[in-house]
């Protein structure tokens, strides 16, 4: 797959298929969009497009959300579905000017030589979020390409959405998360060396930052970690740490007969099941204390699943 950052670096194509969003975590809704895209590209001979923007409209304009999924993870999941070409345009003040149908002639048809467009019918783009469905159904006549409704899936009677997953997510429910994903939902990244605070109250954690402002989830979690080639399961806790007054959230975690040191290393945390909300603690004799109780809540749940 070839990601194309910026429209400075676009070229122009004869001709391609697309479709446009954020696809935010590549749930099963979204891979049965692109699932359709690559299908039609294949049938027409033609590159296979995903439009997506950074940073998203609705951040642009504060309205942040967490997002369920890092670009090397949103990347590696949209390459295994085989999308040929992934293109990410900067979403800026000029940006936002650009008009729905100026979108549609300089980038869409000028630029990319759409003939095919796979979009949802409650989709809005322009400035002003006057462009929809109607309106590239109506150009699509005039102009010689085709567009397609994306349909939504159900999940337990649920319309699969980013927004939902987030939802359960917050709630503790990952199964439900999971079954709208289509995978566990998990956070990855580089191992990095902390304060080592862990280490005096002999409970030491690998620390992954995460780079994005707000989380999904937030609290303390039984999770199983991907690294070095193993399995491990253990205590999660991902939040700001109020007890040692931290200001960034970290993902803190204490894996059970583990002694190895892995600056560096890339790990991926898988999220089980919810234990409790982050909370302050006026001592570090009650953190650990409250520790203690965390390993024998996460050791007794890896316990009865895994038996």
């Amino acid at each position: 797959m070839n990601i194309i950052r910026g429209l400075h670096n676009l070229k122009q194509y004869p001709g391609s298929v697309i479709t446009i969003g954020n696809f935010d975590g590549v749930h099963i809704g979204h891979q049965h969009i692109i699932s359709r895209l690559v299908e039609k590209a294949k049938i027409l001979h033609l590159p296979s497009v995903l439009i997506s923007f950074t940073p998203t409209p609705q951040s642009f304009f504060g309205r942040k959300k967490a997002t369920l999924s890092s670009f090397k993870q949103k990347h590696q999941q949209l390459k295994q579905l085989g999308l040929d070409i992934h293109l990410i345009i900067t979403f800026n003040q000029d940006f936002s000017k650009l008009s729905a149908e100026g979108f549609i002639q300089k980038i869409l048809l000028d630029q990319l030589g759409m003939k095919f467009c796979l979009i949802g019918d409650d989709f809005r783009f322009g400035s002003g979020r006057t462009g929809d469905f109607k309106l590239l159904k109506t150009l699509g006549r005039e102009q010689g390409f085709k567009v397609e409704n994306t349909q939504s899936i159900l999940c337990n009677n649920h319309r699969v959405s980013s927004s939902k997953i987030r939802e359960f997510l917050s709630q503790g429910a990952f199964e439900l998360a999971s079954q709208m994903l289509g995978r566990e939902f998990s956070i990855s990244g580089k191992i990095i060396l902390g304060k080592q605070l862990g280490r005096t109250i002999n409970f030491p954690t690998i620390n992954i930052p995460i780079k994005r402002n707000i989380s999904p989830v937030l609290g303390v979690f039984c999770v199983q970690v991907h690294l070095l080639g193993n399995t491990f399961n253990g205590v999660c806790n991902i939040g700001k740490r109020p007890t040692v007054n931290g200001e960034n959230i970290l993902l803190e975690v204490f894996l059970f007969s583990f002694n190895k040191t892995v600056y560096g290393e890339f790990a991926e945390v898988v999220f089980k099941q919810k234990i409790r909300q982050e909370q302050k603690f006026n001592s570090f004799n009650q953190l650990k204390e409250q520790i203690k109780l965390d390993v024998r809540t996460a050791k007794n749940f890896f316990d009865q699943t895994l038996n």
